[in-house]
C-alpha cells in the first residue's frame, strides 16, 4: 500500500501522529499479509488524510481535498485507464501544458520517476487519500469494470449482508457490489445518519446525512446509476429491480466489524430516475440513556418518575427527525424487566428490542394502528407503545387502554408539548379524556453536540443574545464554548447531537385547564408559570453548560415564546 514502511512509521512517530505503543498495539493486532501501516489504519491509531497530511508535508508535496473537485475533460483524456488504474493515480486538472496528478504515496520514487516518461507530459504531483483517489477515479472514467480493481483497494471488504447468497455474485457483478459497499463503510465511519443517491442531470450525487446536516460526498457518471440501483435492490432481497416507476420500500441488514446495522430503504422515481435514500439504523444506539440523549438531571428525574406510572399516557411530540422514537426506546429499556410484558404497535418497526414484543402495522392487509391495539390488549400487556397517534380510533382505543390499568407511551406530531391537548381535541377526542388520561407530554428537538476533543471557548455574539432573549451580564458564570474542527469531528467542530426538551406535567390543575378549554397559548403560559421550561429555555441551560451554540438552539426555538 506504501513504500518505504519503517521510514513513514518513523516519520509519523517524530511528528507526534503516533506514540510507540500505538505501533506495538497495531502490530500485534496485524491480520495475514497485512503490513503495520495497513493495521493502523484499521485500528484507527491513524486515519488516512492524517497520514496523507504527514507524508505531503515531509516531502514538500501539496495535500489536496479531492472531495469536492471536478476534474476538467481535458485531464481525464491525457491519462489513459489502464495507466491510472495500473499506478493508483487519478487525473486532477491540465492547464498551460502542465498535467497535476494525485498520489497517494510521494515516496513512491519509481512511480515519480516513471510517470512523465508514461505520460509524455510536464507534471505537477499533489497528495491525497487512497480513498479519495479511488472515487476520483470513478468519477473520471465511470466504467466499473475498468474501476473494478482500484476499487478494490484497502483492507478487503468490511461490509457483510446478512442472508446474501456469496456464491451468487458473478466477476461482473463484483466491481459495483465493491463501490456499494465502500459508500455503506464510508457512511458508517463518518456517523452519517442518511446515505442518498439522487440522479441529477449529468451526473449521480452522493450524499450523506451527518449530524441531521446534509454533505455533499462524490459525484459519480450517469452511466452507473442503473448498476447500483439494481445492486442496492438486490442487496434487500424484497425490491423489484425492473419496477422503477413507483416507489419501494425495504431492509437491508449489514455487518460492519462487530456493530451490526439496519438500513431502511426507499426509492423515489424523479425526472432523472430513481433517487435512494438509505437510513442507517445502528443498534448500538439501543443502549443509551436518557443522560445519553441530552436530558439534563433534573429532567432525567422527572421522566423517570412518569415513566414508572402504573397507568396513563405519556406523549412524546416534535416534528420528524426530532429523535421521538429514540426517546421511547430509551424509556422503555429503562423500565424492560422479566416481570413486566411490554408491547409496540408500530410502522415500520425500526429497531428489534430484547424482551419485547413488536407489531408491524401492515395497512394492506388490515393491520392497521387501531386493529393491532385491539388485539394486543387481549394479550395482558403492562406496557404499551404505539408508533403514532394518528387518528381518532387509535387515539379512543389508546386512552381506554390507559383508563384500565395499562401504561401507554405514543408520539404526536406537535410543535411544543402544550399543543398536544389541542392537536388530540382536532381529532376528536373530548377534552375530559385528554384531561383523565395524560400523565405528562415532552417535547423535544435535536441540536448539534458539539465535539468534545476540539471545542473551544467562546462567547455569543449580540445577534445571538437577543434572539435567545438575554442580557450580557446573564453569562458571566456561564461556560459559553464553540465549534473549531479536528480529525475526530472530520472538520465540523459537531459530534452527535443532543436532545432539546421540554416537559408538561399534567396535575389536577392543568387538567382543570384541559377541561376548561382553555387555548394552548393559555396553557403553555400557564404550564410556564407552574415551572415548565420551554424548548429555549432548557437549549440555553445547554449553551450555557458549553453542550451546544447558541445558533443551534436557535435553529430549533425561533418561533416559539420563551
Amino acid at each position: 500500500m506504501y513504500s518505504n514502511e519503517d521510514y513513514l512509521i518513523q516519520l509519523l512517530t517524530e511528528s507526534s501522529v503516533l506514540q510507540g505503543e500505538d505501533v506495538k498495539a497495531a502490530e500485534a493486532a496485524k491480520n495475514s499479509g497485512e503490513t503495520t501501516v495497513e493495521a493502523l489504519l484499521r485500528t484507527g491509531r491513524v486515519d488516512e488524510e492524517t497520514l496523507a497530511q504527514t507524508i505531503a508535508v515531509n516531502s514538500s508535496m501539496e495535500f489536496l481535498d479531492l472531495s469536492h473537485h471536478h476534474v476538467p475533460r481535458n485531464a481525464i483524456e491525457a491519462v489513459a485507464v489502464d495507466v491510472a488504474r495500473r499506478y493508483k493515480i487519478a487525473p486532477v486538472d491540465f492547464d498551460h501544458g502542465r498535467l497535476r496528478i494525485a498520489i497517494s504515496d510521494p515516496l513512491d520514487f519509481e512511480t515519480l520517476d516513471s510517470l512523465p516518461h508514461v505520460l509524455r507530459h510536464d507534471l505537477d504531483f499533489v497528495c491525497a487519500t487512497p480513498s479519495a483517489i479511488r472515487a476520483l477515479f470513478v468519477q473520471c472514467y465511470g466504467s466499473a469494470e475498468d474501476a473494478a480493481d482500484i476499487l478494490g483497494g484497502g483492507s478487503g471488504e468490511a461490509i457483510s449482508i446478512s442472508g446474501e447468497d456469496k456464491d451468487s455474485v458473478t466477476a461482473d457483478d463484483a466491481p459495483v457490489i465493491k463501490m456499494v459497499s465502500q459508500m455503506l463503510l464510508e457512511a458508517f465511519r463518518a456517523r452519517a445518519s442518511d446515505i442518498h443517491i439522487e440522479p441529477l442531470e449529468r451526473d449521480l450525487r452522493l450524499r450523506y446525512r451527518i449530524d441531521g446536516v446534509l454533505h455533499d460526498v462524490d459525484h459519480y457518471p450517469r452511466k452507473l446509476h442503473a448498476a447500483i440501483m439494481s445492486r442496492i435492490k438486490i442487496m434487500t432481497g424484497s425490491m423489484s429491480i425492473d419496477e422503477k416507476r413507483v416507489p419501494q420500500d425495504g431492509r437491508i441488514q449489514v455487518h460492519a466489524g462487530d456493530r451490526e446495522l439496519d438500513l431502511r430503504v426507499s426509492t423515489v422515481p424523479t425526472n432523472n430516475g430513481e433517487s435512494v435514500v438509505m437510513r442507517i439504523l445502528d443498534k448500538s444506539s439501543l443502549a443509551l440513556g436518557l443522560a445519553d440523549l441530552g436530558f439534563l438531571s433534573d429532567d432525567q428525574e422527572v421522566m423517570d418518575q412518569m415513566i414508572r406510572l402504573p397507568d396513563g399516557i405519556i406523549l412524546v411530540t416534535g416534528p420528524t427527525g426530532s429523535g421521538k422514537t429514540t426517546t421511547l426506546y430509551a424509556c422503555l429499556n429503562t423500565i424492560n424487566k422479566p416481570d413486566r410484558k411490554i408491547i409496540t404497535v408500530e410502522d415500520p418497526v425500526e429497531y428489534q428490542l430484547s424482551g419485547i414484543n413488536q407489531v408491524q402495522v401492515k395497512e394492506d392487509v388490515g393491520m392497521s394502528f387501531a386493529a393491532a391495539l385491539r388485539s394486543i390488549l387481549r394479550q395482558a400487556p403492562n406496557i404499551i407503545m404505539i408508533g403514532e397517534i394518528r387518528d381518532l380510533e387509535t387515539a379512543s382505543i389508546a386512552i381506554n387502554a390507559s383508563l384500565t390499568g395499562h401504561l401507554v407511551f405514543s408520539t404526536l406530531h406537535t410543535n411544543d408539548a402544550p399543543s398536544a391537548v389541542a392537536r388530540l381535541a382536532d381529532i376528536g377526542v373530548k377534552r375530559f379524556l385528554i384531561a383523565s388520561s395524560v400523565r405528562a407530554i415532552e417535547a423535544q428537538r435535536l441540536v448539534r453536540r458539539l465535539c468534545p476533543d476540539c471545542k473551544q471557548p467562546a462567547v455569543l455574539t449580540d445577534k445571538e443574545l437577543r434572539a435567545l432573549k438575554l442580557e450580557a451580564d446573564q453569562m458571566d458564570d456561564a461556560t459559553i464554548m464553540g465549534p473549531k474542527g479536528c480529525d475526530k469531528c472530520r472538520g465540523t467542530g459537531y459530534k452527535g447531537r443532543l436532545s432539546v426538551i421540554e416537559i408538561f406535567k399534567i396535575d389536577d390543575e392543568v387538567r382543570s385547564m384541559i377541561n376548561e378549554e382553555l387555548s394552548t397559548p393559555q396553557l403553555r403560559r400557564r404550564a410556564r408559570e407552574l415551572g415548565m421550561r420551554t424548548l429555549r429555555d432548557d437549549g440555553i441551560r445547554k449553551v450555557m453548560a458549553g453542550m451546544t451554540t447558541g445558533m443551534e438552539v436557535i435553529k430549533v426555538s425561533m418561533g416559539y415564546e420563551g
